[in-house]
């Protein structure tokens, strides 16, 4: 399936919906141990691209059946753009004028701006282009003002139907809560118990290339040295010569640095300069334990909003999601992912997906997304359609990465082909013109041939390529593997011991 690396799309996996392929992802090398013959699939739309966001907003309208109230004409002398002065004794009173502020032309932070890089599903939230002072925020100011006048208006009416049933009271017609906000003491497990506790050790990391560009992801703490894992799409521009900094709930920022990064796993490592003493690492839960339909908490920095948690349930397991962050350098990441419908958008990859415990259970790093962008821009958001990096796999790679800071693939040592159909084809060639069955590789050892169709893994279906190597890339190198295949029409089934490769070709 083609996602987004909040990326470039790679064919998709029949099960899951396809993906319009914007920019073709590089082929996987047959050195990888799957290498995928046609073009891949789309990965990463976590990150945030360079693009206006666009933020939905309240129109302000009055709607049908709401009570209107007729203001008297501005008394002359009045200050342009002023609003009317309030008659003695009416009630309620009119509304505060709107301040020029919050109809500043067009553009702004509201409405979103041109740019960006397209239909994208897993690249980092890129800050938007300046624009003129005239426009600033306005959109975004404007609905808040248009909300609050609303609520004031409502507020407002329902004080007065109370004031004038208690004419024997106080004169007071509020009604104070027992207990509120801080003060109210929740029980384990709630949504807000979970991020009080998250949010201090979830990160917004910034990543700045050398030649300027870059991005806004997430990022969480993996220990108390200081490592932070996020996705490797986040960080990517900042791997050669480039800049990055990590921002705590606190906000609290830190210089860092890229420990290791796995362009095929889509995981990165950096670490925090001179990180403090007290880092709380979040728990890592086991993604092989969840079932669909339990809750999921997602926090990260949807189109720079840091520190956003929203909230979903598993959808699915094991969805087969081939992505790339979009650009035309970019290579196609491959996983075997928790899907969630928990909101996901452009600057939440490499943030945590969290069980109703608050244990990490996945690497929020995709998301399928609707053609058409946010607010008329390129930006596309959620639809609802999230995918997530399993933690049990993330936890391995990151392990590795910090050990030698290079990551370690398996493989079968064949070559397959990228398109749907009901199984992965082992190609008559491989990349570069090399065999397609790697000699004296493990898939050669067990007997497989270029023309043999790979239809199961242990019990799990293989229905493409990029199946397949997600499949084979939640294992480990030596691990031992049924493979089921047809040749010639019938069936086999032969045990193949996973190779390794080392490092991203």
């Amino acid at each position: 399936m083609s996602t987004e690396n909040e990326g470039t799309a790679v064919p998709p996996a029949p099960s899951a919906p396809p993906v319009p392929v914007d920019t073709p992802a590089a082929s996987v090398p047959p050195e990888q141990g799957v290498s995928p013959g046609p073009d891949p699939v789309d990965p990463h739309r976590g990150t945030a691209p360079s693009q206006g966001p666009a933020y939905p907003h309240e129109s302000g309208v009055p709607q049908e059946g709401a009570p209107t109230a007729t203001l008297p004409p501005v008394p002359s002398g009045a200050p342009e753009g002023a609003g009317p002065a309030p008659e003695a004794g009416a009630w309620p009173p009119p509304p505060p004028a709107t301040p020029s502020y919050a109809n500043g032309g067009e553009g702004g932070y509201a409405s979103g701006g041109e740019g960006g890089s397209g239909d994208v599903w897993g690249s980092s939230y890129q800050q938007p282009a300046p624009k003129p002072k005239s426009g600033g925020r306005g959109g975004l100011v404007a609905a808040i003002l248009v909300a609050a006048l609303v609520a004031g208006g409502v507020g407002g009416g329902i004080g007065y139907w109370a004031a004038d049933r208690n004419d024997d009271s106080t004169g007071s017609t509020t009604v104070a809560a027992s207990q509120s906000g801080g003060d109210l003491k929740r029980d384990p497990g709630t949504v807000a118990t979970v991020a009080a506790t998250a949010l201090p050790s979830t990160v917004t990391i910034e990543a700045e290339g050398s030649n300027g560009e870059g991005g806004t992801g997430t990022g969480f703490v993996f220990d108390t040295q200081g490592h932070i894992l996020t996705n490797n799409h986040v960080v990517a521009e900042a791997v050669d010569s480039g800049k990055l900094s990590a921002t705590f709930s606190n906000g609290k920022k830190y210089d860092a640095e890229v420990v290791g990064h796995a362009q095929g796993y889509d995981v990165a490592v950096i670490k925090l300069k001179n990180a403090p003493s007290d880092l709380k690492p979040l728990r890592l839960g086991n993604s092989d334990e969840i079932a669909v339909g339990d809750s999921t908490i997602a926090i990260g920095a949807p189109f720079g909003l840091s520190n956003t948690v929203t909230t979903g349930i598993i959808s699915a397991k094991n969805r087969p999601v081939a992505s790339s962050d979009g650009s035309a350098q970019s290579k196609a990441s491959y996983m075997s992912a928790l899907q969630t419908d928990a909101s996901i958008n452009p600057g939440n990859s490499g943030g945590p997906l969290l069980d109703a415990n608050g244990s990490v259970i996945g690497i929020n790093s995709a998301i399928q997304s609707s053609s058409g962008g946010l607010g008329g821009t390129s930006q596309s958001g959620s639809i609802g359609l999230g995918f997530a990096i399993p933690i049990n796999q993330a936890k391995t790679v990151a392990q590795q990465l910090i050990k030698t800071g290079k990551p370690v693939y398996p493989v079968i040592g064949a070559s397959v082909s990228l398109e749907e159909g009901t199984g992965a084809k082992i190609t008559e060639q491989g990349a570069s013109g090399t065999d397609a069955v790697t000699p004296n590789g493990p898939a050669a050892k067990a007997g497989l041939k270029p023309g043999d169709v790979i239809t199961k893994l242990d019990d799990r279906v293989i229905d493409s390529g990029p199946t397949l190597i997600g499949e084979i890339w939640t294992h480990k190198p030596g691990d031992t593997v049924k493979l089921t295949y047809t040749r010639d029409g019938k069936q086999q089934t032969v045990e193949v011991t996973l190779g390794q490769r080392e490092g991203d070709s």
